[in-house]
Order: structure tokens, then sequence, then C-alpha cells
């Protein structure tokens, strides 16, 4: 009886650790996924801002909307600014040059981080 135990002590410890991890790489997964669709909502609502001025004239308010919309999606892709994109650019760089300097290909790279996550509905 003693030997079984012995036997399955280890196996059960085993059994808990890996349960914790899963139920732990589960949760991380969620917040990844939760981060990624904020910041493709961001990105979106930044892409329609920004068409919607180049067909409007600027109002005189003296606030800048699509910059408004620029900082909010920047703001949201720091949790998310190592992702790397490929050929060494990562999506904080990407997204910098597409808001602020007006980078197509690296909108284009940022619009298609957020469609091989799922959200591609929420970008332009």
């Amino acid at each position: 009886m003693h030997t079984l135990r012995t036997a399955l002590l280890p196996t059960l410890a085993l059994l808990v650790l890996t349960a914790a991890c899963s139920s732990s790489d589960g949760a991380d997964e969620q917040l990844l996924t939760a981060r990624q669709e904020k910041y493709c909502r961001q990105l979106g609502a930044w892409q329609k801002a920004r068409d919607a001025a180049r067909t409007t004239e600027a109002e005189s308010s003296g606030y800048d909307e699509v910059e408004g919309f620029a900082q909010l999606a920047l703001l949201t892709a720091r949790p998310l600014r190592d992702e790397s994109l490929g050929d060494g650019r990562t999506l904080g760089e990407a997204t910098a040059q597409a808001m602020d300097n007006g980078d197509a290909e690296a909108e284009g790279r940022v619009v298609e981080y957020c469609a091989d996550a799922g959200f591609e509905t929420l970008t332009r």
C-alpha cells in the first residue's frame, strides 16, 4: 500500500501542476485576445475618423479628432507593442509609422495583424 501511494503521489502532483498551468495559459490567451480586439477596434476607429476627415472640412474647434483616435490606438497598442509583424518590425513601430507618418505599408501590416487575430471586420 505504501509503495502504491509513493508511486501515485508524483503522478497526482504532476496532474495538479499541469491543470494549474493550463488554466493560467487559458487566462493569458483570453487577456491577449481581449487586448488584440481592443487594439483592432481602436485602429478601426482611427481609420474611420481619418477617412471622414479627408472628405469633410476640418472643424475649427482646435481639437483634432483624428489625432485623438490615433492617441487612443497607440495607447491600446502598448501591451502588444513588442508583437512581431515580420521583417524586424513590431506592432508598436508599425502603428506609430502608420499614424504619425501616414505609412500605408505599415498600416497594411497592422490591418493584417488584426485579420490574423480574427478581428478583420474591425478595421478597414
